[in-house]
């Protein structure tokens, strides 16, 4: 029943947009949806731009676990992935997934305080096609 990482990749890739999950200061879940992954290493880690000031950040600092979900609504078939956020403003990182149009959202550019990166790093996976649910560890 498995979808090979060559399906789930093309499925994170067409999506268009990410769902992502915090929990907050209280214990519950709390969902958004937010432009795809920046950069994505296979299915185990995705990097995001975000707000340093946002309050998803202020919840990923609190507590890291963390999860993303991408779907095809074409074929109806999704994949969770389960793990953990880090929230990362070192300029290496910063300049790795800078893009141009990116100063319409920080003004200051690349080196803004209130631009940072989400690291999302993948324990296992919840695949959902063909009305049924699998998960398996990465």
């Amino acid at each position: 029943m498995s979808m090979s990482n060559e399906t789930i990749e093309k499925l994170i890739d067409q999506a268009g947009v990410s769902i992502i999950s915090s929990v907050d200061e209280e214990g519950f879940p709390n969902t958004k949806a937010m432009l795809p992954p920046r950069k994505r290493v296979g299915i185990k880690e995705f990097y995001f731009t975000t707000n340093t000031s946002s309050m998803r950040v202020k919840q990923y600092c609190k507590n890291g676990k963390a999860c993303i979900y991408f779907f095809d609504k074409r074929f109806f078939r999704g994949v969770m992935l389960i793990g953990a956020m880090e929230v990362l403003t070192d300029q290496k990182t910063k300049d790795m997934i800078w893009c141009e149009g990116d100063a319409m959202y920080y003004p200051l550019g690349v080196t803004d305080p209130d631009y940072c990166v989400l690291k999302f790093s993948a324990h296992k996976m919840r695949i959902y096609q063909n009305f049924k649910s699998e998960t398996v560890d990465i």
